[in-house]
């Protein structure tokens, strides 16, 4: 669903509840040129988002992406909404400097999803209204932090309501293995044979939970390791090598040069000084 290399910009939040007629939000109908995000938390009528319509009614969710043009029109009733907008970035770190460019994709594969169980996800969203509303000192530092929150509840939300959610438990568990065991050669069939799935089963169910080959995936976490042994400068570059389970250094270096931008000993330069 996200990048992990998104910064988050927040133009404003807002927390709304009507009870009758009068209190009613005006119909909306607009397009904007940031994102939005929004859940309703009760109430009836009709999002309507590119021609699509959603019905509005406890634990709906709906995200805009720009330029997505959308209207909603709230019928009589108790009900409410909690809503976000906001622009963000992609950030990246590579070869010791930082390059940024605006994210106008779409962050969520659906526009709209009704969420069971939404209680975690609509404390998260009201936690972030409430902090901007407050605007207590560094609520803008609290604001970013909790939208990177709320984004990951509601994906661990979707992923519980999809029937593959078996498959995400193994794939976590191999995660798990894989993370107590970074210091040896693990393999593909290895992999399999403690979940009980084929080896070309387990690389498609892995690479769609990750976005990553399960190699690959293991070599990041392995790099990341690395990253945390060269920096407390205890250790060699042939020994960390040895210690992750690389017989060949040199592979090694190759490997980290392809994640980071940087060999390991200009890791370490540029890092750590005196």
């Amino acid at each position: 669903m996200l990048s992990n290399q998104l910064f988050f910009h927040i133009h404003y939040c807002k927390s709304r509840s009507f009870d009758s007629k009068e209190h009613l939000p005006r119909k909306i109908n607009r397009t904007l040129s940031h994102h939005e995000l929004i859940l309703f938390t009760g109430g009836s009528g009709t999002m309507t988002i590119n021609k699509r319509n959603y019905s509005i009614r406890k634990g709906m969710l709906c995200y805009i992406n720009p330029g997505l043009h959308h209207t909603f029109e709230v019928k009589a009733g108790q009900g409410g909404f909690l809503s976000v907008h906001f622009s963000c970035a992609e950030v990246e770190w590579n070869q010791n400097q930082w390059t940024t460019h605006e994210c106008t994709k779409k962050l969520m594969k659906k526009t709209g999803k009704e969420l069971i169980d939404s209680y975690e996800v609509e404390a998260l969203f009201r936690r972030l209204t409430a902090c901007w509303s407050e605007k207590k000192p560094g609520y803008l530092f609290a604001a970013r932090t909790l939208l990177q929150q709320l984004f990951l509840a509601i994906a661990d939300n979707v992923r519980k309501q999809n029937r593959n959610f078996a498959s995400s438990l193994k794939v976590e568990k191999i995660v798990d293995y894989m993370q107590k065991n970074l210091s040896k050669h693990i393999t593909l069939n290895e992999l399999s044979e403690l979940i009980q799935l084929s080896p070309t089963y387990l690389t498609r169910i892995f690479k769609e939970s990750t976005g990553y080959s399960v190699i690959s995936y293991f070599n990041q976490m392995k790099i990341d390791k690395a990253k945390e042994l060269l920096l407390e400068g205890d250790h060699r570059i042939k020994e960390i090598a040895h210690l992750l389970g690389f017989v060949d250094e040199f592979y090694f270096s190759r490997l980290f040069k392809k994640s980071e931008g940087l060999s390991p000993l200009e890791y370490y330069s540029n890092n750590v000084h005196g």
